[in-house]
């Protein structure tokens, strides 16, 4: 991994952010400075399905800038998820993404003998959650194939090829 940028232009180590797009515009709001939020606050956070806006809102936590995670509605209200790294069971946050959308991970999987041959973890989830915004599966898999970035320039990457970049640095820097 890349060392860490400039702390005066870095996003958080840890964050969570309401994005949505509405009148035409993006609108990136922190939902909170830290990762440790509950996950039944996370998906409240996302509003009632069909909330207004196109592509509908989605939230986005970045985990000790480790991992991140991606929440939005999917059809008939239900939660579509994605994590960049499902390995991360030691962390609250990973464990319950991944049991309560029953995202894939070997029994007994840990950080330590999670990764391939290349160093990178394991995504997990719905790697298609952003199609709709502009970013297929096929490319958000080459973006978290990355072993060269962390988890919050990622999700700055994710964010500048759909195209909220500025605002997720609005609401998201240290």
């Amino acid at each position: 991994m890349t060392t860490p940028p400039d702390p005066g232009t870095a996003l958080r180590p840890s964050f969570a952010v309401r994005v949505a797009h509405l009148d035409g515009r993006w609108h990136c709001d922190l939902l909170a400075a830290d990762a440790d939020s509950e996950l039944p606050v996370l998906e409240q956070a996302l509003g009632e399905p069909g909330s207004p806006g196109w592509p509908g809102p989605l939230v986005i936590v970045v985990d000790s800038r480790l991992y991140f995670v991606v929440l939005r509605h999917g059809p008939g209200g239900m939660v579509r998820a994605l994590i960049s790294d499902a390995t991360f069971q030691e962390w609250l946050l990973a464990a319950e993404v991944v049991e309560r959308y029953g995202i894939p991970v070997e029994a007994g999987t840990t950080i330590e003998d999670a990764f391939d041959d290349d160093e990178q973890g394991w995504p997990g989830g719905d790697l298609a959650v952003l199609a709709d915004a502009g970013l297929p599966a096929e490319e958000l898999t080459a973006l978290l194939d990355s072993d060269e970035m962390w988890a919050d320039e990622l999700v700055l990457a994710i964010a500048g090829r759909i195209g909220f970049a500025d605002e997720l640095r609005a609401a998201a820097t240290a």
